[in-house]
Order: C-alpha cells, then structure tokens, then sequence
C-alpha cells in the first residue's frame, strides 16, 4: 500500500503541474485582457502602467514562471510565486490572493459539506428502498422526482424558492451569507441561526439536484445486486428480507457510490458558480467568475489549483475507502 501512495502521489504531482500549463494555456489564448476598470475616461496609459505592474504585458511563458516563482530562484527582485508558497496577487481586488480565499472557501466548503451530507444520507436510502420494490409505486414515484432533480436547472429552483419564500411568505432571507446589516450585532447563537437560515435554499436546490443523480445509481447497483446468484442463496437459506438487503446486497452495491465520493470530494471547493451569482453568495464559484470576467489570472490559476489538487486528493481517498469496503481489492 505504501508503495502505491508513493506512486500514485508521484502520478498526482505530475498531473496537477500539466493541468497548470493547460489551465493557463486556455487563460492566455482567450480574448479580452485584464480589466483594469469601467471608467471610459481613465487614460490608456494608466491601463498600460497597471498591466506592467501585474506582469501581464511580458510573454506568456515568463508570466507562467513569475506565478510559479521560477524567476524568483535567480533573481531576488522578482515576485514570489508558488515556489515561494504564495498564489501571486490579484488584479481585482488589489490584494494577494491568499486574503482573498480564506473566507471563500470556508463559505463554499460549509455549503457543499452539508449538501454532501444530506445527499448521501438521503440517497443511498432511497436508491436502497425503490430497488426492493422495483417497478412497484414506491419505485415510480422515486424515478419521477430524480427526473425532476435531473431536468430541473438549479438556478430556475433557486429563484422559485427566492420568490416563495423569501419575497411572497418571507420566510426566509432573499440570497446572501448573512445579514449584512445585524449580522454583526447578533449573539452567537443568533450568528450561528443567521448562517443557518441563509443556508437553507442553496442547500435544498443542490441538494435536490445531486440527489436526483446519486439516487439512480444506488438504486440501479441494488437491482444488479439483488439479481445475483448469492442472493438468491441468501433468501433460501431463510434470512430475512432485511438481513439481505442490508448486510449482504447493500454492501456489495455501495462500492461503485464509494469511487464517486472521490470526485464529489473534489467539488466541494469548487462551489457552484451559476447559483451562487443568483443567490448571492460569496462563494468559491462566484469569485470564480469574477475572475474570468476580469481576467484576473493570478486568482483564476489559484482556484484551478486548488481544483486540481482537490481532485487527485479526492480519488486518492476514493480509492482507499474502496479497498477498505471491499476486502477483495488490493492496493500492491
């Protein structure tokens, strides 16, 4: 197992790096430049002063070896870069790029972690109880809403819920991380209730998309389960419907959902761009866009980065959470 980490880890290293030649490939051939500002008056010198400060008038390859600080290792007047473990300062904001993340992520990171919850605590139950009475009432009610939770845009969800229940009953607050006006002034048990409630419509619209997915699958593998041949031996030996179905077809059935934590695990920093901007909520997927409107390339590398290290870490544990469910893999 050692062995395989080590070169899955090697394997990782070297596939973060070719996905930040890709990521800033893609950035440099796209058109449109840095926006400086949507002032028409500021002169074009200005501009031009403020692309040389950003480095953004020097060619594409040294722009790539300033952000990962290659030319601070032979020239000290040079920015740190990645080497140097910083992620280079942004056009936008005017500021470095790791001021900006910390609080992004941590409010992309709560959204997606209880969504994951929820979905996965839902699912796997429900995917479970439509595969033992397949084709029955159970079943079909089930298929209709994840075809639903499949056709349905996330956005469009949101802002039914927005008008229902933050605009006509008022139930809940229209968008946002908190109250931007008491926010501050609440205890901490109010904070904490504050963060809940703005919490609720951007975790039932994600939520009641990857379910509708993830319910499919689960209930899928537990029909190809429960066809097998030691299943049937199982039911004829006398055990009961719900000792087969949960101790011997369940954990057969889970590890196919097992590999595709890896990559939801990847997402839970990437954030979801488009309902984050209706919403909005200060999260990873809208500095995201920003970004790109921007041009801001030091934070749309950074965010990339974090995607791609997120995505080898969350495979790597995909792969073994697998062979700890599954005794018949090994990791040689």
């Amino acid at each position: 197992m050692t062995a395989y980490l080590i070169r899955r880890l090697l394997f990782g290293a070297a596939l973060i790096f070719l996905s930040t030649i890709v990521s800033f490939t893609i950035i440099r051939a796209s058109p449109g430049m840095m926006v400086v500002t949507d002032d028409p008056t500021v002169s074009q010198q200005y501009i031009e002063q403020r692309r040389h400060l950003y480095g953004q008038d020097q060619p594409g390859w040294k722009q790539y070896c300033n952000w990962l600080g290659v030319t601070r290792l032979f020239s000290s007047k040079a920015d740190p870069g990645i080497f140097q473990r910083s992620l280079g300062r942004s056009s936008k904001y005017d500021q470095p790029v790791s001021t900006i993340l910390p609080a992004r992520i941590n409010a992309t990171l709560i959204l997606n972690v209880v969504t994951l919850l929820f979905t996965w605590m839902l699912a796997i139950p429900l995917g479970t109880y439509a595969a033992a009475r397949q084709y029955r009432l159970p079943d079909k009610i089930a298929t209709i809403f994840s075809f639903i939770g499949m056709s349905l845009p996330g956005f469009f969800l949101a802002l039914l819920l927005l008008w229902l229940f933050a605009s006509r009953v008022q139930w809940l607050p229209p968008g946002g991380l908190r109250d931007p006006l008491n926010h501050d002034q609440m205890s901490v048990v109010n904070q904490s209730l504050d963060y809940l409630r703005h919490l609720i419509i951007p975790v039932v619209v994600l939520t009641f998309g990857a379910l509708a997915g993830l319910q499919r699958i689960a209930r899928a593998n537990m029909v190809e389960t429960l066809g097998q041949q030691f299943i049937t031996t199982a039911r004829a030996k006398g055990l009961s419907e719900m000792s087969v179905i949960f101790k011997h077809a369940l954990r057969n059935a889970i590890n196919p959902l097992v590999t595709l934590l890896g990559f939801e695990f990847a997402a839970l920093f990437g954030g979801a761009a488009l309902l984050e901007n209706v919403i909005n909520y200060d999260g990873m997927g809208k500095l995201l866009l920003d970004a790109l409107y921007n041009k801001d390339s030091d934070l749309i590398m950074s965010v990339f980065l974090i995607g791609s290290v997120m995505l080898v870490v969350g495979n790597l544990i995909g792969e073994i959470l697998l062979a700890w469910v599954d005794p018949r893999i090994s990791h040689a």
